[in-house]
This record gives C-alpha cells, sequence and structure tokens, in this order.
C-alpha cells in the first residue's frame, strides 16, 4: 500500500461568523465557551477534511484568551493541519475579531486540537504524511512535537504512583500558597 501525503495548503478552513447579543456572557463580552465550541467545530472540519474520516478531539492545547470579542464584530477563525502522527492530528487555529464599521482586527486567540481519525466502527485509522513547504510550516510540526514531549514529562514526573509532594515544597515558597499538610 502507498503512502499518502497532502500539503498543508490543502487543508486550510476559513471560517467567519457575526457576533450577536444572544453569544455574550454577562459582562457583555462574547462567551468564551461559545468561541470553544466554534473551534472544536473548525478543528473537526479541517481535520475530516484532510484524513477524509470521521474525527474526534482526543485534546486541546493553549487556550489562552487574548482579547475580548465584541458583541457586533465579525469572528474569522483559520485552521490548519500543524502536525501528523499515525492516527492523529495537531489543528492548528486562530481567531481573529474584526470590528465591521473601523476595520479593525485583533487576534482574540490561538489554539492547538489534537484530533484521531477513526472508521465506523469507532476504530483508529491512519492519517495521509504532511508535506512541509516553508519554514513555517517546519517550525509549527517541530513546536507540536515539543509540545507533546512537555506534556509526557509533565506527566512522568508528576502522575507517578511514588510522587512525593515534600520534594517540591520549596518550588511552591514563591507562590500564593499556603501548605498544610495532614498528617
Amino acid at each position: 500500500m502507498n503512502k499518502t501525503y497532502k500539503h498543508v495548503e490543502d487543508t486550510r478552513i476559513t471560517i467567519s461568523e457575526l457576533m450577536l447579543p444572544s453569544h455574550a456572557n454577562f459582562s457583555g463580552k462574547i462567551h468564551g465557551g461559545y468561541i470553544l465550541n466554534l473551534m472544536d467545530q473548525i478543528a473537526f472540519a479541517c481535520a475530516s477534511k484532510y484524513s477524509s474520516t470521521y474525527c474526534v478531539t482526543a485534546s486541546v492545547d493553549t487556550v489562552d484568551f487574548l482579547n475580548p470579542i465584541e458583541v457586533g464584530e465579525l469572528v474569522t477563525m483559520k485552521a490548519s493541519i500543524n502536525y501528523v502522527g499515525k492516527t492523529s492530528m495537531v489543528v492548528g487555529i486562530r481567531v481573529e475579531s474584526q470590528h465591521i464599521q473601523s476595520g479593525n482586527v485583533k487576534h482574540c486567540n490561538s489554539s492547538y486540537f489534537t484530533m484521531v481519525a477513526k472508521d465506523d466502527n469507532g476504530k483508529n485509522v491512519p492519517v495521509p504524511g504532511l508535506i512541509l513547504n516553508n519554514e513555517l510550516e517546519i517550525r509549527r510540526f517541530l513546536k507540536a512535537i515539543k509540545r507533546t514531549e512537555m506534556k509526557k514529562i509533565r506527566q512522568n514526573e508528576f502522575d507517578r504512583d511514588d510522587f512525593i509532594p515534600e520534594n517540591y515544597l520549596k518550588d511552591l515558597k514563591k507562590y500564593n500558597v499556603k501548605i498544610e499538610l495532614n498528617g
């Protein structure tokens, strides 16, 4: 069986939506949960387009809300595949909002969704390889590898059965925390 490859350019998807008062939270800004829902939708669309299969969200990394989104602004989300494994893909998403009258554009969020390709029976299936054509695409692929490696290091350090909190108490001294260990 020949391995197929696809260009990053062929994975790009853009969606835009006008933000309505029904999307706002109690402070009058667009609710972060609504934006996350839209991001999950574009991640699904991007990963499914790339893999030609149904995809599920496995994890979401780095959701930093940089600027608020106002009612009446046009939100545009741009997504592309940044990394592929055997059955998984990392979809990079950039969220921008535009004030309709002034044309002012704000970067509101960038995030990374790991999506897994599935067959009709819910089993993981292989995805095509990714063709990298420029420095930015190479950088994004490598950053995805580093995020995965750092996550594994954190899990190995803190999720072990033999974890000893006392070994880390000195690291907590500069933080706004009071330690009261029982027994």
